[in-house]
């Protein structure tokens, strides 16, 4: 049985699994994510891998981590939510500390991984992972193959223009499809039809603080599932947005599936649905050509942690 550990990095925690060919974690542990990161980030990972190699043997190790990464999968480029990790060649400080070959990769490509390997994207061969949480990630496999773009940084789907002058985004551009379809845009499209009609809003709003900037994900979500109009318009707001974003995917890349992670996958069909019809509604040649099939996730928060460590091992 050959056995890989894999390391997701998190924004609060630094979570590490054993796992085996099939897939299956066999140990797991977690460290809290160190605020300054940098060196200490990097030694908390290098400690949590101690860990583990010290009970099983594993042949290679796999760091997970949101940022662009060189194409030789050595170097963090850039690293939106990590301090002081950008440009610093991440591989041979940990190999150094480790003991063991190490392979770092983006978190969407890992997630994406995960479940093309061994969760919902078994069955198809060109696949995009789409991971819906603070932000919106991307990863694609085409061919069974996980694409990375010529210098490493491909697949950043959430970071393609939607709206000419619109919201600003975190990467310097704005409109990007990752201000209408992210975990951000499903609050601020509840914040926004909240602001327009507040008396529609009462029951939402007590779920929190009664105030609109204690609304949260969670609260959403759980008001969408009881039938609360406000939250499942969000969702629609949210799903259309998705929705475009798929078929302008269908029309450049052709795949068979799409498969919707990260947190905001939790409503399901609420979230679904309106992302399907959306589609269907806005792909070129419609009813000329096959449609890709939409489909959640499986693999929950470990899909990262298990893709990249198939990844290390391989």
């Amino acid at each position: 049985m050959s056995l890989a550990l894999g390391i997701d990095v998190g924004g609060t925690k630094v979570l590490g699994g054993v796992v085996d060919s099939s897939g299956k974690i066999v140990k797991s542990a977690r460290r809290q994510t160190p605020p300054q990161g940098g060196k200490a980030l990097t030694g908390t990972i290098a400690e949590l891998a101690l860990e583990l190699i010290s009970e099983f043997d594993v042949s290679a190790v796999g760091v997970s981590a949101a940022g662009f990464i060189s194409s030789d999968r050595k170097t963090m480029l850039a690293t939106p939510n990590i301090a002081g990790w950008n440009g610093v060649d991440l591989t041979d400080q940990l190999e150094m500390q480790i003991g063991r070959r190490v392979v770092l990769e983006n978190d969407a490509n890992s997630a994406a991984w995960g479940e093309k390997k061994f969760g919902a994207g078994r069955d198809f061969h060109t696949v995009i992972m789409l991971t819906i949480g603070t932000g919106l990630g991307g990863g694609l496999i085409v061919n069974d193959q996980l694409y990375r773009g010529a210098y490493g940084i491909g697949a950043e789907f959430g970071h393609t223009r939607a709206v000419p002058n619109g919201h600003l985004c975190g990467c310097g551009i704005r409109g990007c499809f990752e201000q209408y379809a992210s975990g951000n845009a499903l609050l601020r499209h509840a914040r926004e039809a909240i602001a327009a009609s507040p008396d529609l809003a009462r029951n939402l709003l007590a779920r929190g603080d009664s105030s609109i900037d204690g609304l949260t994900g969670n609260h959403l979500n759980d008001a969408a599932k009881d039938g609360d109009s406000v939250a499942i318009a969000a969702f629609n707001t949210t799903g259309q947005w998705l929705g475009a974003l798929c078929a302008s995917l269908v029309a450049s890349l052709d795949p068979q599936a799409f498969i919707i992670g990260g947190g905001v996958i939790d409503a399901g069909d609420i979230l679904l649905n309106p992302t399907r019809q959306a589609m269907s509604d806005l792909i070129p040649f419609t009813g000329k050509r096959p449609a890709p099939v939409i489909v959640p996730a499986v693999l929950g928060n470990d899909a990262g942690l298990v893709g990249v460590a198939d990844l290390a091992r391989n």
